[in-house]
C-alpha cells in the first residue's frame, strides 16, 4: 500500500504532466494561424508578380533602353531589398501552413520549428513592406523607427513575462469563454488590417509612372501623386504604415500566451483605435484629389459616431414599443406575420419539415382584440424551427454576402470595357470625359443593365450583412428574400458585362436555368422511393452541405470578376478591326476562338455555381439533391469549366492549354501512387505500436495487485493493433478536411487569376495585342511561371474534387492528400520565382530559401523520429510504466485524504 507521501508526489507529477500535455496556444488558434498565414502568401505572392513602381509596356532598342514587362525599379537596391525581403516572407508562409497541417494536440515536436518560421514570416513581411513603400530618407526612418519601437515594446513584455510571477487571477467558465472569443475578434481584424495595409503600401493610390513620365524631376517608377500632390501622399504613406505596424503589433501580442499576462484589454483596444484611425486616415487621403472631398470622409466619422450615439440615447429614453403603442403594435405585427403563416400552411416556407406541418402547434393562434395573436407557445415553437437552414449555414451566408459585396463593388469602381484614356485625347467622343466607362458610350442600354443590377447586387449584399446580425430580422422571409435579390442582381450584372451581344446574354442566363432544371429531374428519378432521414444522416448531409456552398461561393467570386475583366483587357480606342470596350482577344483573328472558349467555360462554371447557392440554402432542395449526388455533378461541371477558362484564357497555344489537362491525370496518378507507400507506413507503425501495446498491458498485469484492470481495457490495444490502417477520431479528419479544403481553395484562387493576368502585363500592339509580354521578352521564364502556375492550380482543383468524395474519412487519403497539397504549394512557390524576377540568380535565391527551410523541418522531422524510437525501446524496456496509472491515483487522491 503505498503512502500518504507517495501519493502527494504522485499527485504533483501528474498534474505537472498534465500541464505539459496541455495543448499549445498555436495549436487553439490554428485557424486563425492558417487565415493569416494565407492571406500573407496571397499579398506577397500578388506583390511578386505585380512589384512596386510598376513595369515597362513597351521595348526601348538602346543600350541605355529596357525590355517589355520588366519592372521599372528593376536594377536599384531598393527592389532587390524589396524581393528579396517579399520572397522570403512568401516561402515562409507556404512552410507555415505546411507545418500547420501536422501540428497535433499531443505531438509539440513542431513548435518549435513553427515559431522559428512564424518569426521569420513577420521580419521578411516588415522588411518587404519598408523597402516596397519607402521611396526617401524621411519616409524610411519613419518606418525604420515603428518597428525598432515594435521590437523595443515586445522585448520589454517578454521580459516582464518572464520575471512576472505565473499565478493569474481565478475567471469562471463565461470570462474565459468571452475573453478567448474577444482574442480571436481582434486577432481576425488585425490580420486583415495588415492585408490591406501591405498591398496599399506597395501600390499607392494614382499608380506610377510609365516610361514616357521621366520629366520634371520625376523618374519612370516614382509614384504619380508625387509631382503634384506630394503632401496628399505622404499623408496616405504615414497614416497606412501606422496601420500595418499596430495591426502588427497586435497579431505579435495575441499570438504571445505568456505575453497575454503582461496588458491589459484597454491597451489592446488601444491598438486597435491606432490601427483602424490609421486606415481612416489612408483612405481620405489617398481616395480623393481635393481639400473637401477629403474634409468629407473625415466629417462622415463624426457623424457615424453622433448618430450611434443618437440610437443609445432613444433606446435608452425611449420605452418598449410594445408597451408604449399598445394595440397598433400588436396589430402591426400580426399584419406581418399573416404572410408567413400563410406560406407555412401551404408548406412554401423554405424550412418546413413533415413533422412542423402536421403538428398541432402550427395551426394559426386567434386574434385578440387589440389585433395580437394568442398561443405564444405556438409562435415559439415555430420560431424556433422555421429558419433550420438559415441558422445552420449563418456564417457561410455571411461569407456569402462579404465576398458579394466585394466584387460588386469592384466591379462598380471598375467597369467591364475600360475607361477612356487621357493618352489619346481624340479618342475621347463628345461629351464624356478621360475617365468616364466606355461601355456607356458604346453599349449604353446593356451599361445600365449592368449598372442597375451590379448595384442591386451590392445593396442587397449590405442589406443581408445586416440581417444576419440580427436575429430578429431572421425571423421572416426577408432574409430570404434578400439572398435571392443579390444572387440574380449578380447573375443579371455578368450576363450583361460579360459579353457585348444579346444572343451570348441570353446563353449565359439560360445555362442557370439548365443546370436547375437537371438537379429537378435528377432528384425526381433517383429519389422516387422516399426515407425518413435520421439525425445521423442529417448532420453529415449538413457537413456536406457546407463544403459545397463554401466551394460555390469562391468560384462564384473569382469566375465573376474573371468574366467582367477577361484576360487581355479591352481596347482603349477604336480601330481598323476592333471597337473601344471590346476584349482584346475576342477581336483578334487568331485568338477568337480561344476567347469564345473561354467565355462559354467561365460562364458555365459561374452559373452552375450561382445555381448551387440557390439550392443549398434550401433543405428542401440540398438534402435529396446531395443524398442523389446531383449537387456534387453540379459542382464537378462547375470546377472542370473552371480549369476549361484557365486553360484557354492563359495560354496562347494550343499545346500549353493540352498541358493543363494532361496535368489534371498527372496528379491523380500521383495520389493513386501514394496509397500503397501509406499503407505499408501505416502497418508497420500499428506493428510497432502493437508491440509497445503489449508490452504497457503486461506491466500493467505486473502492478494489478495495488488496482483493477477490466479485461475489457486491457484487450482494447490488441484489437486495435490488428488493423493496418489508423483510426482518426471524427472530429481530428473533419478539422484536417476543412484546412485542406480551405488551402486547395485559395490556392486556387491565386493561380487562376495569375494565370489570366500574368506578370508584366499584356501586349496592346495588334500584331501581338493579348499577349503576355514577358512571353516575348523572356520565353524561358515565362513557360516556367506558366508550368508552375498550372500545376498549382491544377492539383488544387483535383484535391477540391476528391476532398468531396465521403470515402476521404479513410486515413490514407487524408495522407494523400496532405502530399498533394505540398505539391500545390511547391507549384506556387516555382510559379513565384519565375514571375517575380527576371534574372535567374533572383529565381535561385527563391528556390535556395525553400529548399533551406525545407531542409530545417527535414532535420527536424528526423530527430523527432529518432526520438521517438527510442522513446518506444525505453517504454518497451521498462517494467513499470506509472504515466497511465496517474488518472486513477489522481481520482483515489480527490475521494480519500492524502
Amino acid at each position: 500500500m503505498a503512502t500518504s507521501t507517495e501519493k502527494v508526489e504522485l499527485v504533483t507529477g501528474a498534474a505537472a504532466a498534465a500541464a505539459k500535455q496541455e495543448p499549445s496556444w498555436e495549436y487553439h488558434l490554428r485557424k486563425y494561424l492558417m487565415l493569416l498565414a494565407t492571406l500573407v502568401a496571397t499579398a506577397t505572392y500578388a506583390a511578386g508578380l505585380s512589384p512596386p513602381g510598376g513595369v515597362w509596356q513597351e521595348d526601348k532598342p538602346d543600350p541605355m533602353g529596357h525590355t517589355a514587362g520588366v519592372p521599372i525599379l528593376y536594377h536599384s537596391p531598393r527592389y532587390l531589398a524589396f524581393f528579396y525581403f517579399n520572397a522570403t516572407a512568401f516561402a515562409a508562409s507556404l512552410v507555415v501552413n505546411l507545418l500547420l497541417l501536422v501540428l497535433n494536440e499531443r505531438r509539440t515536436a513542431w513548435l518549435a520549428v513553427l515559431r522559428f518560421v512564424m518569426v521569420l514570416d513577420l521580419l521578411g513581411l516588415m522588411g518587404a513592406f519598408a523597402t516596397g513603400s519607402c521611396e526617401d530618407l524621411p519616409t524610411t526612418v519613419y518606418v525604420s523607427t515603428l518597428v525598432v519601437a515594435l521590437a523595443a515594446y515586445v522585448g520589454i513584455h517578454i521580459l516582464l513575462a518572464a520575471y512576472a510571477p505565473s499565478a493569474r487571477k481565478e475567471e469562471s467558465p463565461d470570462d474565459a469563454l468571452k475573453h478567448k472569443e474577444q482574442r480571436k475578434v481582434l486577432l481576425l481584424l488585425a490580420t486583415f488590417a495588415t492585408g490591406i495595409s501591405y498591398a496599399a503600401g506597395l501600390s499607392p493610390p494614382g499608380g506610377f509612372r510609365g516610361a514616357d513620365a521621366d520629366e520634371g524631376g520625376h523618374k519612370a517608377g516614382d509614384p504619380m501623386l508625387k509631382a503634384h500632390q506630394s503632401a496628399r501622399l505622404m499623408a496616405f504613406f504615414y497614416c497606412n504604415a501606422t496601420a500595418f505596424v499596430a495591426s502588427l503589433l497586435i497579431i505579435v501580442l495575441l499570438l504571445g500566451r505568456r505575453l497575454q499576462r503582461c496588458y491589459a484589454d484597454l491597451q489592446m483596444y488601444g491598438f486597435i483605435l491606432v490601427v483602424l484611425l490609421g486606415l481612416l486616415g489612408a483612405y481620405a487621403a489617398g481616395s480623393s484629389r481635393k481639400a473637401d472631398t477629403t474634409a468629407y470622409v473625415v466629417v462622415l466619422v463624426a457623424a457615424v459616431l453622433v448618430y450611434i450615439l443618437l440610437v443609445m440615447v432613444v433606446m435608452v429614453l425611449v420605452p418598449d414599443p410594445p408597451e408604449s403603442s399598445g394595440s397598433s403594435w400588436l396589430r402591426l405585427k400580426s399584419i406581418s406575420a399573416r404572410p408567413s403563416h400563410w406560406l407555412q400552411q401551404r408548406g412554401c416556407h423554405q424550412n418546413q419539415t413533415e413533422s412542423q406541418i402536421s403538428s398541432p402547434a402550427r395551426e394559426l393562434p386567434a386574434a385578440t382584440p387589440g389585433g395580437g395573436w394568442q398561443g405564444s407557445h405556438a409562435d415559439a415553437a415555430i420560431t424556433g424551427n422555421k429558419n433550420e437552414g438559415i441558422e445552420k449555414a449563418k456564417s457561410l451566408i455571411l461569407l456569402l454576402a462579404t465576398l458579394a459585396a466585394t466584387i460588386t463593388y469592384q466591379a462598380g469602381m471598375d467597369p467591364p470595357g475600360g475607361v477612356w484614356s487621357d493618352g489619346d485625347p481624340e479618342a475621347v467622343p463628345p461629351g464624356f470625359k478621360a475617365g468616364d466607362p466606355i461601355l456607356q458610350f458604346k453599349h449604353a442600354a446593356r451599361y445600365k443593365a449592368f449598372f442597375y443590377c451590379n448595384s442591386t447586387a451590392f445593396v442587397a449584399s449590405l442589406v443581408v450583412i445586416l440581417m444576419v446580425q440580427n436575429k430578429s430580422l431572421m425571423s421572416g422571409h426577408a432574409l430570404e428574400v434578400a439572398m435571392i435579390l443579390d444572387l440574380f442582381g449578380l447573375i443579371g450584372a455578368y450576363a450583361a458585362g460579360s459579353c457585348r451581344e444579346v444572343s451570348t446574354s441570353i446563353y449565359v442566363v439560360a445555362l442557370a436555368g439548365a443546370v436547375l432544371v437537371y438537379v429537378v429531374i435528377h432528384v425526381v428519378f433517383f429519389t422516387l422511393h422516399h426515407e425518413e432521414l435520421s439525425d445521423k444522416e442529417k448532420r453529415r448531409i449538413d457537413k456536406r452541405r457546407k463544403r459545397l456552398l463554401l466551394l460555390a461561393i469562391l468560384v462564384a467570386t473569382i469566375t465573376y470578376q474573371a468574366g467582367l475583366t477577361p484576360p487581355g483587357g479591352f481596347w482603349t480606342k477604336d480601330g481598323p478591326k476592333y471597337s473601344a470596350g471590346s476584349p482584346v482577344l475576342e477581336d483578334h483573328d487568331e485568338y477568337r476562338r480561344r476567347y469564345l472558349a473561354f467565355f462559354y467555360c467561365n460562364s458555365t462554371s459561374f452559373m452552375a455555381s450561382m445555381a448551387l447557392i440557390v439550392m443549398l440554402v434550401n433543405p428542401n432542395l440540398y438534402r435529396p439533391g446531395i443524398r442523389c449526388y446531383a449537387l456534387y455533378v453540379c459542382m464537378v461541371v462547375a470546377l472542370f469549366g473552371l480549369m476549361g477558362a484557365y486553360a484557354a484564357g492563359c495560354a496562347r497555344q494550343l499545346r500549353t492549354s493540352i498541358y493543363v489537362f494532361v496535368l489534371v491525370g498527372a496528379v491523380v496518378a500521383f495520389i493513386v501512387v501514394q496509397l500503397p507507400v501509406f499503407f505499408k507506413f501505416f502497418k508497420t507503425c500499428a506493428t510497432v505500436n502493437g508491440e509497445d501495446g503489449s508490452s504497457s498491458g503486461s506491466s500493467a498485469a505486473a502492478g494489478s495487485s495495488s488496482k483493477a484492470n477490466t479485461p475489457s481495457s486491457s484487450s482494447r490495444p490488441r484489437r486495435r493493433s490488428s488493423s493496418p490502417r489508423p483510426r482518426p477520431s471524427t472530429e481530428a479528419t473533419s478539422s484536417r478536411r476543412k484546412y485542406l479544403m480551405l488551402l486547395a481553395i485559395l490556392a486556387a484562387s491565386v493561380t487562376y487569376q495569375a494565370g489570366l493576368k500574368p506578370p508584366g502585363g499584356v501586349s496592346e500592339r495588334w500584331a501581338t495585342a493579348g499577349n503576355p509580354l514577358l512571353r516575348g521578352s523572356d520565353l524561358a521564364r515565362f513557360r516556367a511561371f506558366f508550368y508552375c502556375n498550372s500545376t498549382s492550380f491544377v492539383a488544387s482543383v483535383v484535391v477540391i474534387v476528391l476532398l468531396l468524395q465521403e470515402s476521404l474519412q479513410d486515413a490514407l487519403l487524408l495522407y494523400a492528400m496532405n502530399t498533394a497539397i505540398v505539391l500545390v504549394l511547391l507549384g506556387l512557390l516555382g510559379a513565384y520565382a519565375a514571375g517575380s524576377s527576371r534574372e535567374w540568380h533572383t529565381s535561385g535565391y527563391v528556390i535556395a530559401l525553400a529548399a533551406a527551410v525545407l531542409a530545417y523541418v527535414g532535420i527536424h522531422l528526423v530527430l523527432w523520429m529518432l526520438g521517438g524510437r527510442r522513446g518506444r525501446g525505453r517504454v518497451a524496456s521498462t517494467p513499470k510504466q506509472p504515466l497511465p496509472a496517474v488518472p486513477k491515483e489522481i481520482r483515489r487522491c480527490s475521494s480519500s485524504p492524502c
